[in-house]
């Protein structure tokens, strides 16, 4: 009942339909059962207007009266950035454990081409259920991108790939009650990668213009300029801007599920593993960019004052997961940087001891701004004419030439 699941079942409940939401955290049951959302996306009024609509536990067994399944878990990276499919794998055997015949499954986490019918389908059929004879079982990726109201679940496509026709159709059936666009596709392995097509498509552009960033600032051109400039051919270009590196649930993880299962066919997908390497770098780029601005000011990075603005992964939530931010504060503070941090989305970074500043407070006598996340709401052109050195990591200055301000 996270990014994924507690809009889902929000959409559901408003179509008419009842709700089961389970999950292993009693404070989003809690939540729930309060009609408190814990999502941006979903304000608490809409939650709580559904809210007799929806039945929330943390036991499997209110399932077995349901008519779909659909499982929604974290499908991270092990330490060694292999998949980790235990939440997952839980979540299945769970199921299977109260499976009922003629249900439908369908499973909405993002992970490698092959899970659905080598992981999933076997834990599945445990229960004595067939698949395609007394179960449906199906892959549809989730397409959620926290904070964004133009695009919501209602008017994105929705890709479908079922074991077989009849599941497709009765997959198909479902999501037609809150997705006005279905794209069926012939098999759950062409629905997971082209889930995985999409974040990777996204990572290696995004690492390309990170590449071109860090020549462009070899050169002494400015890299907002260029893509300005190249974003006015009508055709053929696609904009993609630098940043301190990707975060989120998404665009981190997926492309090493790829990579991973790869090489189980015997290929090294060396275009892909090298935007992930670019990726990861840039936090640590970034850091040298800031210790770079604060020794042309005449400070060093120990000791000096450093606020960071914006530690969620994108602007407009609260979402810290593989944010880049964390990983240059990390660094900053080894190097001894007195680190402070402004973000209206989160309260407390508790891995780095730190509480939310409020922004004039944080602003007070600081060395440095460090503009890593940029939020809506709040003027950055503002705080960089008045802070002593600004570091605009996300391009929001573009076109401003101070010698305060120091960019990507």
């Amino acid at each position: 009942m996270g990014y994924v699941g507690l809009p889902l079942a929000v959409a559901f409940a408003e179509a008419g339909q009842r709700v089961v939401g389970i999950d292993v955290d009693p404070r989003k049951i809690e939540a729930i059962s309060a009609g408190i959302s814990y999502i941006e996306d979903i304000p608490s009024e809409r939650l709580a207007a559904v809210r007799d609509m929806i039945d929330v536990s943390r036991h499997y067994a209110p399932l077995a009266r349901t008519d779909a399944i659909l499982i929604c878990v974290p499908t991270p990276l092990t330490p060694n950035r292999e998949p980790d499919l235990g939440p997952l794998l839980s979540a299945a055997r769970g199921v299977a454990q109260v499976i009922q015949r003629d249900q439908l499954v369908v499973l909405e986490s993002t992970t490698y081409p092959g899970t659905t019918r080598e992981r999933l389908v076997p834990l599945l059929e445990e229960s004595g259920l067939r698949v395609g004879e007394d179960l449906n079982v199906a892959f549809s990726p989730e397409r959620v991108d926290p904070g964004r109201t133009d695009y919501t679940l209602r008017n994105t496509p929705k890709i479908i790939g079922g074991m077989s026709e009849a599941c497709t159709q009765r997959a198909t059936e479902l999501y037609g009650l809150v997705c006005d666009e279905l794209i069926p596709v012939t098999s759950p392995e062409a629905a997971e990668m082209a889930k995985l097509l999409e974040n990777i498509f996204r990572s290696v552009n995004i690492a390309l213009v990170n590449e071109l960033a860090m020549l462009a600032d070899r050169m002494g051109i400015d890299i907002w300029e260029v893509i300005d400039a190249a974003s006015t051919k009508p055709y053929g270009f696609m904009r993609f801007e630098p940043g301190p590196g990707m975060g989120g649930h998404c665009l981190p993880v997926d492309p090493f599920y790829l990579t991973w299962r790869a090489r189980e066919f015997h290929m090294s997908t060396e275009f892909i593993e090298l935007a992930g390497k670019i990726n990861q770098q840039m936090p640590y780029y970034c850091v040298e960019r800031i210790e770079r601005a604060l020794n042309e000011a005449g400070k060093a990075v120990k000791g000096s004052r450093v606020v960071v603005l914006g530690v969620s992964y994108k602007g407009g939530v609260g979402d810290i997961r593989e944010s880049p931010a964390l990983r240059i504060m990390e660094v900053l503070g080894q190097r001894g940087a007195s680190l402070v941090y402004h973000d209206p989305y989160v309260e407390a970074l508790s891995d780095l001891g730190l509480q939310n500043t409020p922004l004039e407070q944080a602003l007070d006598g600081a060395d440095a701004v460090v503009l890593v996340t940029a939020h809506p709401g709040i003027d950055h052109r503002a705080i960089a004419q008045e802070a002593a050195l600004f570091v605009d990591l996300r391009g929001a200055t573009r076109g401003v030439r101070a010698e305060n301000l120091a960019r990507l």
